[in-house]
């Protein structure tokens, strides 16, 4: 999947507001670059400006583990609640997405009503969707991922997340679409003409406005034909003549009508 990703504010206003950071370097116990910074203390300040010092050398993980101990080391600061935010976008970049995922909800199990609610909800939409195999395998994070993408259209519909969600929300439908269009067509090989039906039938019902919608009607038409009901051939030939009459595949099952079920 394309790594399409809107910044956060977190984000966007870190750049400033460490500027008057800069000047205090990255140390507390001289620790390496890429070493483990965990239980070395340091003030708020140096160690948010290291792990945004890591997240602009994009060296994602360490700058996560890095926001992480601001919010560790210092739970009650000011920054403890933009550091966890930065740490879902970090392990996100890094392609940690269950851990993008776990730092985005604990975000919003501690600050619900945050500006930035809208970004983590999103954040862990696109980690589910990140995750999205091909339609060979089980799509359960596909599912998962529709439904996370419909929490940021639901919850924030004006927001400036939304607009994406909506389009990735699209491209995901079409996924499952396919998923189901491939079992069906396994099943038509294998002449299981029922359980092809119930595929198509799927695809239909609830992807009715992605691409394999033409296809799976014309599958239907194969389907229903191969049973013996040519009447619900008829049928969904009609629907995919009134949705889509010049398509390639209302063609091929006007011709089919005709050659199997012309007076159906």
């Amino acid at each position: 999947m394309n790594r399409k990703l809107l910044l956060p504010a977190a984000v966007l206003a870190a750049t400033s507001i460490l500027s008057g950071c800069a000047a205090l370097g990255l140390g507390g116990g001289g620790a390496k670059p890429g070493s483990n910074t965990r239980y070395v203390a340091r003030d708020v300040n140096t160690l948010y400006a290291a792990a945004k010092e890591k997240l602009d050398r994009q060296q994602y993980q360490v700058a996560a583990a890095l926001f992480d101990e601001v919010e560790r080391q210092h739970p009650y600061s000011p920054w403890a609640r933009r550091a966890q935010l930065m740490s879902a976008f970090s392990y996100y970049m890094a392609q940690k997405y269950n851990e993008s995922i776990q730092s985005s909800r604990r975000f919003l199990s501690i600050h619900p009503g945050n500006k930035d609610a809208p970004y983590a909800y999103y954040l862990i939409a696109l980690s589910y969707y990140e995750q999205i195999s091909d339609v060979t395998r089980d799509q359960k994070i596909s599912e998962q991922a529709l439904s996370a993408l419909g929490e940021v259209q639901r919850r924030y519909p004006n927001s400036r997340y939304a607009a994406d969600a909506n389009l990735k929300a699209d491209l995901v439908r079409d996924h499952l679409a396919g998923k189901e269009m491939e079992i069906g067509r396994f099943y038509q090989r294998r002449a299981l003409w029922l359980a092809s039906s119930l595929r198509f039938r799927e695809v239909v019902a609830k992807y009715d406005t992605t691409t394999h919608a033409p296809e799976a009607l014309y599958r239907l038409t194969e389907s229903y034909l191969a049973m013996g009901v040519p009447e619900e051939a008829k049928k969904s030939a009609a629907v995919l003549g009134a949705n889509y009459p010049g398509s390639e595949w209302y063609k091929r099952a006007y011709d089919l009508m005709q050659k199997h079920a012309p007076t159906a």
